[in-house]
């Protein structure tokens, strides 16, 4: 496997990301292009270890460890090493439909599952991933496959994010007729309205919905299930329906103030970002406007996130982002061990973004947001919040406790909630009538993806929960499966 010390002649080096006095300016793809000599010296320092743990592909206490769609990392780290770009693109393959979303958005757990990382750092895996991908686009040796035969039967998509692409492409090779529905008017779900453009360049996604329809896929958009379309119009028309709507609902902070004007969800914000930069670049005004407010977002994720570098494109005037959590530990806590995701501190591209524009971390850790506060017009002008800390209660849960004498108020003109999301829209929940989970997803066993309607699977995050693009895929793939030997059980 590569080089067999590797590992001891290099240290850990990843790919430098566009200086950031430039990519505040634009919105391209925040990453640089790869250097095939420096991936190539990286794939060498993986370590020929007698279990990869980076591709096991599990859950540790609920957090993600190792890649779960099984890819063959320690095959392609090797193949990139000798050289044989075009074989490590197959292998990629094998397992990954769109190594070019994950590469650019994935948060990869496989890095925190590496045994090198049990006392070094990890090998750059999503780099040597994103560069293989690349690589092969330069070539052009990514094609169309298009099926040779075709079968009688005919499924519907519902949602074309990486589920339902993953899922479409898998049913689309062995011969089935596969139509997506969208509700949006662009292909992609989250990976074209949810991530921003410097995430994930649209031009990305376009570029593999192009190859999916030349396999015979059907995209069919600005369509709405429940809405443009009913149940039973598709049940008459498709053999097999898979719903892979994500999880889109917003949670809510129901605090004195939420009405006011000003105060958004952030994937609203995101979503009409995108779109005006799209349609426009941004001359139909049709966007919610950070420039020259003062921003704050409240959810420290990944999402979150996206809205602190969106902000910082639209020029915002000051930026902050809430978490009632505590700031990581620098290294890993003992109740964190390897190979679990690494909950450590790290600064990722917004909140260096922040600090290059704005001298420091955006982010304030320990508090909670009391209420929002009205500028006598019915818009925010600020909020109020308080320091907390965790006491456990007696049933043994952690629960919030706000410290006495800490409230604080905080200029905003503009507030983005990016808490996270509690489940799918109901409106076709309830037009399928499907039955549901207690955390309102679809319920669908893991594994069988069979929803309580015969013919029906769900997959993705509408069944998980909010989830990771690696997680999607996995379950489109999965689903894809189960629905063939649905299908099989009717033969012509």
């Amino acid at each position: 496997m590569a080089d067999d010390f590797g590992f001891k002649k290099h240290s850990r080096q990843t790919m430098n990301d566009r200086p950031l006095e430039r990519r505040l300016d634009d919105w391209k793809n925040f990453h640089k292009v790869n250097d095939d000599k420096l991936i190539k010296k990286q794939a060498s320092r993986c370590m020929n270890c007698g279990v990869p743990f980076c591709q096991t592909g599990t859950l540790y206490h609920n957090l993600t460890s190792g890649c779960p769609l099984k890819n063959l990392i320690p095959e392609w780290n090797d193949l990139v090493f000798k050289g044989k770009w075009r074989l490590a693109l197959e292998r990629l393959h094998k397992t990954n439909n769109f190594p070019e979303f994950t590469g650019n958005i994935c948060p990869a757990p496989c890095e925190s599952a590496c045994v090198l990382a049990i006392n070094d750092k990890a090998v750059t895996i999503k780099n040597i991933e994103q560069a293989i991908i690349d690589k092969g686009f330069e070539q052009g040796w990514i094609k169309p496959q298009i099926p040779k035969n075709r079968t009688d039967k005919k499924i519907a998509i519902i949602g074309s994010g990486p589920a339902g692409l993953a899922a479409a492409q898998q049913l689309n090779r062995a011969g089935h007729r596969v139509s997506v529905y969208e509700r949006e008017d662009r292909i992609g779900g989250l990976l074209m309205y949810g991530i921003p453009a410097m995430k994930l360049e649209k031009s990305i996604v376009d570029r593999r919905v192009n190859l999916l329809r030349q396999e015979g896929i059907e995209f069919i958009t600005s369509t709405e299930v429940g809405k443009d379309i009913e149940r039973e119009q598709l049940q008459e028309t498709y053999d097999a329906i898979i719903i892979t709507t994500g999880a889109n609902k917003p949670k809510q902070l129901l605090i004195p103030g939420h009405h006011l004007q000003g105060i958004h969800f952030a994937m609203e914000f995101l979503t009409q970002t995108t779109k005006s930069l799209l349609n426009s670049n941004f001359k139909d005004q049709n966007f919610i406007d950070a420039k020259d407010k003062d921003v704050i977002v409240i959810g420290a994720g990944d999402t979150g996130t996206d809205c602190i570098a969106t902000c910082l494109r639209l020029q915002c005037k000051s930026l902050r982002q809430f978490a009632n959590k505590p700031r990581p530990p620098n290294i890993r806590s003992e109740d964190n061990p390897w190979p679990q995701w690494a909950h450590i501190y790290a600064l990722d591209y917004g909140h260096e973004e922040a600090d290059y524009k704005f001298g420091g971390d955006p982010r304030e850790f320990y508090i909670s947001t009391k209420d929002f506060i009205d500028d006598g017009h019915g818009h925010v002008r600020g909020l109020t919040t308080a320091t907390i800390h965790f006491e456990k209660d007696a049933a043994g849960q952690l629960q919030p406790i706000e410290i006495p004498n800490t409230e604080r108020c905080w200029p905003a003109q503009l507030v983005l909630l990016a808490m996270g999301f509690k489940g799918p829209d109901s409106l076709l929940i309830d037009n399928f009538n499907l039955c549901q989970d207690a955390a309102s997803n679809i319920l669908a066993p893991y594994h069988k993806y069979t929803t309580s309607i015969p013919g029906i699977f769900a997959a993705g995050d509408c069944r998980r929960g909010q989830s990771l693009i690696v997680w999607a895929i996995h379950e489109g793939r999965e689903v894809a499966i189960e629905c063939n030997r649905y299908l099989k059980q009717f033969p012509k």
